[in-house]
Formats: structure tokens, sequence, C-alpha cells
């Protein structure tokens, strides 16, 4: 039987109007981020180095030379050590916000809000990991549990392993890191797979460990090399979980601290070009021209948010130093 054109146009434009309804109403994948800092790598160590896995993520999104420290002379000015550049990106400001100028982490201000208070504040139902070789990170940078600090905020936490020196017997030039870190990322790897929690931050130490024991030369390469393996099982637990789950969108950011002196490699923690000098990985293809810009640590938490989706309140938004490298 034959449809007379005028009964067959409106046939047509019904199932163009279903069709488009059902795309309207289609669910946008659910964003996810893992951001991992690994520890005292400069840049010109990381652009020499052999890394295959970090090299295939920023094939995906990009790789940035970046830079920590605030402005040289100015207010923002900021130690280039290590627990200042962990909470510059967890706040996303510089110490002078903060007040983090050393690992003792004595006085944080918590009026400065971490990425994890504000994803908790704009959805407690969002899930948070935590998995680090350093305890202090969630207990003071975080603070986390504390109400200054917005109270309970990470949902799994992995860490404390420095505490047990009789599981993990510490020795003069650290390998007990190297061995904790290898803890903390098969469990990140594992825990990312399985569950797939909404916000997680990875933390590994041992670069640090051996550019403050050796130096520049083999060891550190070697270090850096097996970072980038470590790295591997993460991304791997990422790749898996996206193809396993189509409703989920992965961001993944990987970021160094500081970088080092530039006469032995050794130390860090001053103004030096060397030891500014940083990077920043990602598989993100919203990139915007702000990522070639050289960015700073700074820039890393409206990024994430900005994957999110966090609703930043006003007023925490207008404190921050940094703005968003990702549309």
């Amino acid at each position: 039987m034959k449809l007379r054109p005028a009964i067959l146009s409106v046939i047509v434009l019904f199932a163009v109007t279903v069709m488009s309804g059902c795309a309207s109403n289609a669910v946008a994948p659910k964003p996810k981020a893992v951001f991992i800092i690994v520890d005292g790598i400069p840049a010109d160590v990381l652009e020499s180095t052999s890394t295959p896995v970090l090299d295939a993520i920023s094939e995906i999104g990009g790789y940035a030379r970046a830079y920590v420290g605030g402005t040289p002379g100015e207010a923002s000015e900021s130690p280039t050590s290590s627990a200042i550049g962990y909470n510059n990106l967890l706040t996303g400001t510089w110490a002078n916000k903060h007040n983090v100028y050393d690992n003792q982490v004595d006085n944080p201000n918590y009026d400065y809000w971490d990425i994890f208070r504000i994803a908790k504040t704009h959805d407690p139902s969002l899930q948070t990991a935590l998995f680090s070789t350093w305890t202090d990170n969630r207990t003071k940078l975080l603070g986390d549990g504390l109400e200054a600090a917005g109270g309970d905020k990470i949902d799994y936490a992995f860490d404390g392993f420095e505490l047990d020196e009789e599981r993990f017997p510490h020795d003069p030039m650290a390998n007990y890191i190297r061995n904790i870190d290898e803890h903390v990322t098969n469990e990140s790897a594992r825990y990312i797979e399985s569950f797939g929690p909404d916000l997680s931050w990875v933390y590994l130490e041992y670069t640090d460990s051996v550019g403050h024991g050796y130096g520049d030369g083999p060891v550190m390469i070697a270090a850096v090399e097996f970072m980038d393996t470590q790295i591997g099982r993460i991304w791997n637990a990422v790749q898996k979980r996206q193809r396993d789950n189509q409703d989920e969108d992965w961001l993944i950011i990987i970021t160094t601290d500081h970088g080092r002196d530039a006469e032995t490699g050794q130390g860090h923690g001053n103004q030096t070009q060397r030891e500014r000098t940083t990077w920043i990985v990602t598989n993100s293809d919203d990139l915007n021209p702000h990522f070639n810009e050289i960015p700073g640590i700074v820039d890393i938490l409206p990024s994430i948010a900005a994957h999110l989706d966090l609703e930043i309140p006003a007023n925490i938004q207008d404190q921050l130093d940094g703005q968003s490298f990702i549309d």
C-alpha cells in the first residue's frame, strides 16, 4: 500500500521530532577526575627521560611546562617546596593566602577551600578518595574531619604507611618510600577501577627522595622511569573504567610540586628558574589557549572544577589565584 505524500510528510516529521527529543534527553556522561602529584621532578628531567605512559596521555590531551612559587617579589611569592606546592594545587591559591610556608603545616588557613571541600559542598553524594605516601596531606593540608576545614571530605583514605616502620622499615636512602609508593599505586589503581570515585588524589614521593639523596643523574632518571610505569597502572584503571562504563567521562591530570636547584639537583625551595619550572600532563581534549601559556599549579583546581561542573561559591571563586585551562 502506498502512502499519500501528505501522510508520509506527517510521519517523517513525527519521527524526526521523536528522535530529536530522545537526543535532547540523552544523559551526558558523568564527569570524574583523578589528579596525581609526583614529587620533585623538574621539567628538564622529565623531558629528557623516556616516559611512554605520560607521552600517551599527553597525545590525547596535552603537555605543558608550568610554574610554581607565585610571582617573585610580590605577595604571592611562595617557597618552591613540597607541602606548599600541594596546597597551591589543592586550594588554587598561593601561600600568602593558604598560609602554608613549610612542610610542618603548622597553621593552614582553611578559609581558602580545597577542591574536596568545594566538591562536597556542591554535592555531598560525590565520592572522594585519597591515596598518599604522606599522612599530613589528609590530616593537615586538607584538614579532613576538622570543622574549620569543612568536616569529613574524604570517603576513602589510603595513607599512613610512612608511620608503619615495622612494615616499611626506614633506611637512609629512603628506599622504603619506593615501597610505600608501590603500595599506594597498586591500591589506587585497584580502587579506581573497582569503584570509580568522582574525585581522587594520588600522591607519590619517591622521586623527591631520590633527588635529595642523589641529585641529577642516572638514579633520578631511573626513578622517573619507574614513576611512569606506576602512572601506567593508574591510567590503565582509568581507561578500563571508561571502557566498561560508557556513561563516565574521566579526566586525569599529572603534575609535580616543584623543580630542583641547578647546581646539584638535590635541593629546592628558592626562586631560581629551574626550581620554579614544573609541568602538567592531562588527557583532556577540552584545553583552552591558557594551557599553552605556562599555567601555574594554582590553575589545576579551577580546571578540575570545570571538568566536574562544580559550582564554586562566589566568595571562594573570588579568592582563587588560578584560572581554568579546561573549557
